[in-house]
């Protein structure tokens, strides 16, 4: 039996061209592609996970590509993150199986950057909305590019249900200017710094 059946797919692209100031040179976008699928243990407790996480690969190598050809190719890519929201009748856990399968699948995508990839998750009823952080891909500690998006569908999850996210985006915030290192002073790329 497939463990994963996706009843739909979103894309959300928000592109911000100031924040009060001058109209940025180049206008930033972060972009979500989200899948709701049947949660195929919704309602009893599974003690084995692993099968569902990697059969979830192949759905986060689908989301990644497509945010990956909608900012115009992985050199534009400087943001990325991802999320999950299990419908009431499913655990915290069932979402977590995103962390490995969401996270691997934009590194291969991307050519595997070092940054961690932040996340968020929550347990929720339908129409959830979710805060997502974004951080730089090649340094988790570039201030300019912690950011974040709202990730949601209305109709989504259902109890027995969830919404797998990732998001992409292609630079930090507009009008950043509060210091701290910069991604053109990153010289380790081990993630960190």
């Amino acid at each position: 039996m497939a463990l994963i059946e996706i009843r739909k797919r979103s894309l959300v692209i928000e592109t911000t061209y100031h924040e009060g100031g001058p109209v940025a040179a180049t206008p930033l976008k972060l972009a979500a592609a989200a899948a709701v699928i049947r949660n195929p243990y919704a309602g009893k407790y599974e003690p084995d996970l692993m099968p569902f996480m990697a059969e979830l690969r192949s759905l986060g190598h689908e989301l990644a590509t497509e945010l990956v050809q909608t900012l115009g190719g992985k050199d534009n890519v400087e943001v990325y993150s991802k999320a999950a929201i299990v419908g009431i009748e499913g655990e915290m856990e069932h979402g977590a199986v995103w962390h490995e399968a969401g996270g691997w699948a934009m590194r291969e995508v991307l050519g595997q950057p070092k940054a961690m990839v932040p996340a968020n998750k929550a347990v929720a009823t339908v129409g959830y909305r979710i805060m997502v952080p974004v951080h730089y891909v090649h340094a988790s500690y570039v201030r300019s590019h912690f950011n974040s998006i709202e990730v949601g569908i209305q109709d989504a999850p259902r109890p027995r249900e969830i919404l797998f996210a990732l998001v992409m985006g292609t630079g930090g915030r507009v009008h950043s200017r509060l210091g701290g290192l910069k991604k053109e002073d990153v010289k380790v790329h081990d993630g960190q710094r």
